[in-house]
């Protein structure tokens, strides 16, 4: 199946983005009426088109392809602001979330969907960090029929599947293009920069999920994805993986796509420790995983950008820094050169990485625990600017993290089993 869409900027510029999907013997595009299938495929292009109106971020948006009521067009310009946060802030535009855009709906209705799904099968998005390692881990060990969602995948991701026990003809794969014209523009000077790309994959995955009768969708955002990346402002680099974009799409997917569809972060009732612990326990990814963003096209750990630090000092409380440096290539502890993001990740730096990244607390409480498991870590020289922070936690503030559980998530209750078991298993 191949789907386009058709963004025009003024009468200047035109945009055709695309996206490619591979049949599995598993869709049924028979049990969806066309109406239902325009529907999903408009959706989707309202989450597309974020990548394109923010090249010029033009004052009107006339939406030809469908209809939006009015709490629809509240609902999209509430996360084109709020998933644009970031993009506001580092180009400098100061606007308000009533007057940044006017959206005009000027398409006819469209229809929702009633396929019956199956509740026991459930879709898992994987990027092939170690968050999405533990969900496929845990939920296919638990008798649920699996289906791994690739987007674009990477090397990491296809090793992940591949290591789980599944195929890529057993998942959803999904191909996204950008219309070149856009990198292009980019080049001359229009505006770029983060875009809501958990948004993009949560109606991409609710798509392939009708298509495929899957009942439950699974993503793998924690709880503190939620938190600020500027402290004080809801300007947050993981907007659409905190758990207000969750609530809202929840709601959204309930009364415009499909009301008996679910959709969850499997891991938001954890922190990135109780992550990095169970992870701990997979020893089969601990080679295969990559997190890092810089160093994704080549399928490698950059060492050199906040998110390969704070990957390397969550695990260290779980692996010994021996089997780290073979993972990463180096020890990360080591390098002076990282001393200001080790800043920004453990707090003492007004601004978090713009990364998907823990929480201060978090950081601090593995830095502790580090030492704590092995002492002669204190001399090394990240850890030791680290301990110098005001923001070091008490001795217990590692087993409290361990041991809580965040109630604001949206688990079906034998999901939520399943996490409390696998916490309950792991031992540190």
């Amino acid at each position: 199946m191949r789907i386009s869409f058709l963004f025009e900027l003024g009468d200047r510029f035109s945009f055709r983005p695309e996206l490619e999907i591979p049949f599995r013997d598993f869709y049924s595009m028979d049990k969806i009426p066309d109406m239902v299938l325009e529907n999903l495929v408009f959706q989707i292009g309202m989450v597309e088109l974020i990548s394109y109106w923010k090249a010029a971020c033009p004052p009107k948006v006339l939406v030809r392809a469908g209809h939006l009521d009015k709490e629809q067009i509240a609902w999209w310009k509430k996360l084109y602001y709020n998933g644009l946060g970031e993009f506001f802030y580092l180009n400098g535009i100061q606007t308000d979330k009533d007057s940044f855009m006017e959206i005009v709906p000027e398409g006819g209705p469209k229809e929702i969907s009633t396929v019956i799904l199956n509740d026991e099968q459930v879709l898992v998005p994987v990027g092939g960090g170690k968050d999405s390692v533990v969900s496929l881990e845990l939920l296919k060990n638990n008798g649920l029929a699996v289906k791994p969602f690739l987007l674009n995948p990477r090397k990491a991701a296809l090793r992940t599947i591949k290591i789980a026990g599944f195929s890529t003809t057993g998942s959803v794969i999904v191909n996204r293009r950008l219309d070149p014209q856009l990198l292009d523009l980019n080049k001359t000077g229009f505006l770029n920069g983060h875009t809501p790309f958990s948004a993009l994959l949560a109606f991409v995955s609710a798509f392939t999920a009708l298509l495929s009768g899957v009942g439950n969708i699974a993503l793998s955002n924690e709880s503190s994805a939620s938190q600020s990346t500027v402290p004080g402002t809801n300007i947050n680099h993981q907007y659409s993986k905190s758990f207000e974009f969750e609530q809202d799409f929840v709601w959204y997917l309930k009364k415009y796509i499909h009301p008996g569809l679910h959709y969850f972060s499997f891991l938001r009732p954890l922190n990135e420790l109780q992550i990095a612990a169970l992870f701990s326990k997979f020893p089969l990814h601990h080679y295969s995983f990559r997190s890092c963003n810089a160093g994704s096209k080549t399928d490698s750990w950059c060492c050199h950008c906040p998110k390969c630090l704070f990957t390397y000092v969550i695990l260290s409380p779980f692996l010994p820094q021996d089997k780290l440096e073979k993972i990463f290539g180096k020890n990360l502890l080591k390098d002076k050169n990282l001393g200001t993001f080790m800043d920004e990740l453990d707090g003492r730096a007004e601004v978090k990485p713009f990364e998907c990244v823990g929480t201060p607390e978090e950081v601090n409480a593995a830095v502790l625990q580090t030492v704590r498991i092995s002492p002669e870590n204190q001399n090394l020289p990240l850890i030791q600017r680290s301990l110098k922070s005001e923001n070091q936690p008490g001795n217990e503030t590692f087993r409290k993290l361990l041991d809580s559980l965040n109630t604001q998530h949206f688990l079906p209750e034998k999901f939520f089993l399943i996490i409390k078991k696998a916490l309950t298993d792991v031992t540190v």
